[in-house]
């Protein structure tokens, strides 16, 4: 019995539409494929890391329609039409300078190995996005999720912070 399509779904990636047919046939992507395996290994798209693949850890954390998701408990055949921003879709497309958020992190310090650290700024992202001047303990609430073998959790809500107050600043608020 031959292999057929069994559907084909779209997914918008950093502002770019994607095409992909799930099936079982070489080149499709099976029904059980995550999210995270499917930026990571189709889209190259490796600044969205996998440690646990159990969605503890919060390191393939992707913003999906506004919201902060561990790409590695999500089937990618769930996301047709969804709207996903990774840690590499926040950087300016056309000059690559680094978001705010990005450059806070780099300014204070907000990283040791770097590992975690795009899922933790992509959580922070999201909270950004639904909230332009959260609090610490908002703050500390959306990265929960979000671990860190090397500690760096109060450097992380640090960097948080000072964008915060940069963004304030810079409204004049």
């Amino acid at each position: 019995m031959k292999n057929r399509v069994e559907r084909i779904i779209t997914l918008r990636v950093n502002g770019r539409e994607y095409e992909f047919p799930i099936g079982t046939a070489q080149g499709q992507i099976p029904p059980q494929e995550t999210l995270a395996h499917t930026l990571r290994d189709r889209l190259q798209l490796t600044g969205t890391k996998i440690a646990c693949d159990e969605g503890a850890c919060g390191c393939c954390t992707v913003i999906m329609n506004g919201e902060a998701v561990t790409s590695c408990m999500t089937f990618t055949c769930d996301c047709d039409g969804a709207d996903i921003t990774t840690i590499e879709g926040l950087a300016d497309a056309t000059t690559g300078e680094l978001s705010g958020l990005q450059q806070a992190f780099l300014d204070n310090v907000g990283f040791q190995c770097g590992f975690c650290t795009p899922g933790i700024i992509m959580s922070a992202e999201a909270l950004l996005r639904r909230k332009e001047y959260p609090t610490e303990e908002e703050v500390r609430e959306a990265l929960s999720g979000n671990l860190c073998r090397c500690g760096t959790h109060y450097s992380a809500v640090e960097s948080v912070m000072a964008y915060v107050e940069q963004r304030r600043k810079a409204n004049n608020d």
